[in-house]
């Protein structure tokens, strides 16, 4: 058996020590290692591979510690959800169940310096609702992306939906009663007289209350006919006629009556997919990107490009050079988008559409944005005219 095999008497003693939980001081974060004692993080800190670590933590120390308090927020929010989703607990319980996974983000690593502080921004930020008892905070989980909230959004949704087909609806039948109006009051029976040897059971669709006298010629007679109502009018033939005409002229046009209310549906669905799907990291395997570092400028990668083989920690990336094949590791502060040219193949790195490919149709130099259309997927097909630089980048080959 070696010196240093798995089942030796040290092997197994390190196994021991290695259980359960350390002390808080004596973890690195960037490294994600555990170090039991004052000495072996000393030790690792000198270490070659800490020092790269920390020569990539400086070039953007502040978007380093933005993503992994975001990332602590996350994960601590997603833990109240699921075991304390409608209970009122301290803080100091929540966190104590959290960190019992020797491999969670430490606070250490976050821009919150104490237990203190954090919840504190939560109660600020409206994520939780903070007490402060003679016992300690407590907090309680407040649900805004529960199944009820959901449902009531698109029942709302639903509801603005059939007041606009309602409206509509009304808008129609007041017209065409104001029609029948001006048809019968004015003398001009032509149009009502022929419209009733057509129909002659038309009539029985007016309103109760509505009476309608017909005088014919110079008779005295009148006759006052008072019928049964309905919602739809008389001349619902001539209107339809006229709607067959309408959608003749608009299937020629290419154009759609708009309705405003589902044009403002859909605005809104939209921005609400953008906010969702925007991040502050757009880095993604299998793009091409250029290097604007100009710390790299001597050694000759100054507006070279490069493929995104790897994504680490959401900000960096392993850029493989084109020309030289070297391997770079470069924060996305220090890159830069690339556009194809005009019906080339381009990855949606940010905004509604992240992730999906789309092929380049036009390019608006003044605004910096361009026009794409959808390569594959469920939105198959669709044109996005107005997106910025930043958010498309080529795909490799």
């Amino acid at each position: 058996m070696g010196k240093n095999d798995f089942l030796t008497p040290k092997a197994i003693a390190n196994r021991i020590k290695a259980k359960g939980l350390q002390k808080l001081r004596w973890y690195c974060q960037m490294c994600q290692k555990q170090c039991r004692d004052e000495n072996g993080f000393k030790c690792h800190c000198m270490s070659e591979s800490h020092q790269r670590q920390m020569e990539i933590f400086g070039q953007n120390p502040n978007r380093i510690v933005g993503g992994y308090s975001e990332e602590f927020e996350s994960l601590f929010l997603e833990h109240m959800k699921r075991s304390h989703r409608f209970s009122r607990v301290a803080a100091t319980v929540v966190y104590n169940e959290y960190i019992a996974d020797r491999h969670h983000v430490h606070m250490n690593s976050t821009q919150w310096a104490t237990l203190t502080e954090f919840i504190k921004y939560l109660g600020k930020t409206g994520k939780c609702k903070v007490e402060e008892t003679p016992k300690g905070w407590f907090i309680t989980y407040i649900d805004r992306d529960s199944e009820t909230l959901f449902k009531e959004k698109m029942k709302n949704k639903r509801i603005r939906a059939d007041l606009a087909d309602e409206e509509k609806q009304e808008r129609d039948i007041k017209k065409q009663r104001e029609r029948a109006e001006q048809l019968m009051g004015g003398g001009n029976m032509d149009g009502v007289v022929e419209v009733m040897e057509l129909h002659p059971n038309l009539m029985a669709k007016l309103e109760a209350e509505k009476k309608i006298k017909l005088t014919l010629g110079s008779t005295s007679k009148s006759v006052v006919k008072e019928r049964a109502g309905s919602s739809k009018s008389v001349f619902d033939e001539i209107d339809n006629e006229k709607r067959e005409r309408g959608n003749k002229d608009s299937r020629k046009t290419g154009k759609r009556e708009s309705c405003p209310v589902l044009d403002e549906i859909m605005r809104e669905e939209e921005e609400e997919r953008d906010r969702n799907n925007r991040k502050d990291y757009w880095l993604c395997v299998g793009i091409i990107v250029k290097v604007m570092s100009k710390a790299l400028a001597d050694k000759g990668y100054y507006k070279q490009k490069g493929i995104v083989r790897k994504v680490i920690d959401k900000y960096v990336g392993e850029i493989e050079m084109i020309e030289t094949k070297h391997v770079l590791r470069v924060d996305q502060e220090e890159l830069e988008t690339v556009i194809p040219q005009l019906g080339g193949l381009v990855r949606i790195v940010n905004g509604a559409y992240r992730a999906s490919n789309a092929r380049l149709l036009a390019v608006n130099t003044r605004n910096f944005s361009a026009k794409v259309q959808i390569d594959k997927g469920i939105y198959d097909g669709k044109v996005l005219k107005d997106i910025d630089y930043e958010d498309i980048s080529k795909i490799a080959e």
